[in-house]
């Protein structure tokens, strides 16, 4: 038997949306019963799905949480802008449905079954977010799009010390699955593509990890140092990040840009270098993450009372990316970041780095500009960027009739 695309993707959207419902008043039901029962209230870790954002922007991710994730690009192969809503509204549906968990549908013993049962039969919602955002690409002459292209979203450019390779860049569409446990990141992309087939091809995908904190306060990248120590955070993260803005269309309210960049560590050659040499690349003590003028992580360098560059090197990756003054203040970005590892190249070296992810108002203010002062730094002997993409975080879906890329494609 023959199904079309469109009728593929409508049937999926209308039997999922079912599956979300029943999914969510189980495990509600499951975790009260056992309360009254007297026994432990063990509800699976949800984040929100709906809201003005999407979740896994803001989402908490330290102190053990969150540690997996996988970053999809897709191409889409919708054929047209009706398919493409079709399309929106099915990643929609089942990303509700993901994120909340709960029991797959029975269907039969005469159709294939629902999921995958890579997380047994009641799938646990395992505090995964499904973050779903656009590339430029999409904007092109296939549906019609072109007029409604947010202000700032390009093709990724390519820095002086990169080292592109095209598998591994750009996209139309990009989905970043964070979640506590590696296998729920699998069954997650597992499951989209398999209800998305027809209308998304994966382009390239990585998966990602991160450690819990060792010893204490913010996680490791593969060179040993803590990352992410100066992310901005409450009110100063919201007004770096969401977009909001008379320049923009009126679409992308809620919205923010996300920049993935792959980048590759040469771990073998970085493991030769002296502590000395590798904390002055950094600014930071590799042991406790503290700035070199401080004493714990969390103390804010203080650059001003270090003009001749006598404590903190003028190129100290900490020094360049954020140099602390009212002219660079919104330049900040929030940072997401996980380790990656591939296994090995074909020279038999450790295939393995960092998987960078920040968000912000404006790529060319915020990201590009920071990345033009690094350029050069002592640090690019040791790592290669050679993948990843811009794209538009999509607004929030702000309820259970909202969906994806609502007020783009209306």
């Amino acid at each position: 038997m023959t199904v079309s695309r469109r009728r593929f993707l409508s049937g999926a959207a209308t039997g999922a949306a079912g599956t979300a419902l029943t999914a969510g008043v189980l495990a509600e039901g499951a975790r009260v019963d056992a309360a009254a029962a007297g026994g432990p209230a063990t509800a699976t870790p949800v984040f929100p799905f709906h809201g003005e954002h999407q979740s896994g922007i803001l989402t908490p991710a330290p102190a053990g949480k969150q540690n997996a994730s996988c970053f999809a690009a897709f191409d889409v192969t919708a054929a047209g802008r009706a398919e493409l809503t079709e399309l929106m509204k099915t990643l929609t549906v089942r990303a509700r449905a993901l994120t909340a968990g709960g029991p797959p549908p029975d269907l039969g013993v005469g159709e294939p079954p629902a999921d995958s049962a890579v997380l047994g039969p009641d799938i646990p919602a395992d505090g995964l977010t499904v973050t779903t955002g656009v590339g430029a690409s999409l904007f092109d002459q296939r549906f019609g799009l072109a007029d409604r292209k947010p202000a700032h979203l390009t093709p990724m450019r390519t820095f002086p010390d990169d080292s592109p390779d095209p598998a591994w860049m750009h996209g139309d569409l990009l989905i970043q699955f964070c979640a506590h446990n590696p296998d729920t990141v699998h069954h997650a992309i597992r499951d989209i593509t398999r209800h998305t087939r027809g209308a998304l091809q994966l382009r390239w995908k990585i998966q990602g990890y991160n450690s819990p904190a060792r010893p204490s306060g913010t996680g490791r990248n593969l060179l040993g140092f803590k990352d992410g120590t100066a992310n901005p955070v409450g009110s100063k993260a919201s007004e770096l990040i969401w977009v909001d803005s008379l320049d923009e269309p009126a679409w992308t309210k809620g919205g923010t840009y996300q920049v993935v960049r792959l980048i590759r560590m040469l771990v073998e050659f970085w493991d030769r270098v002296s502590i000395a040499e590798q904390e002055n690349m950094f600014g930071r003590r590799r042991e406790s993450g503290a700035p070199l003028d401080g004493t714990k992580e969390t103390d804010i360098p203080n650059f001003a009372a270090d003009p001749d560059s006598t404590v903190t090197p003028a190129k100290a990756h900490i020094r360049l990316a954020n140099p602390r003054t009212p002219e660079t203040d919104n330049q900040q970005l929030l940072r997401r970041s996980y380790n990656y590892d591939l296994g090995i190249d074909p020279n038999g070296n450790m295939s393995a780095g960092h998987i960078f992810t920040c968000f912000q108002q404006d790529i060319q203010r915020q990201f590009e500009t920071i990345q033009t002062r690094l350029a050069g730094e002592p640090l690019t002997d040791y790592v290669q960027p050679f993948g990843g993409g811009y794209f538009f975080t999509l607004p929030g879906v702000r309820d259970d009739r909202d969906w994806y890329a609502r007020t783009l494609l209306s």
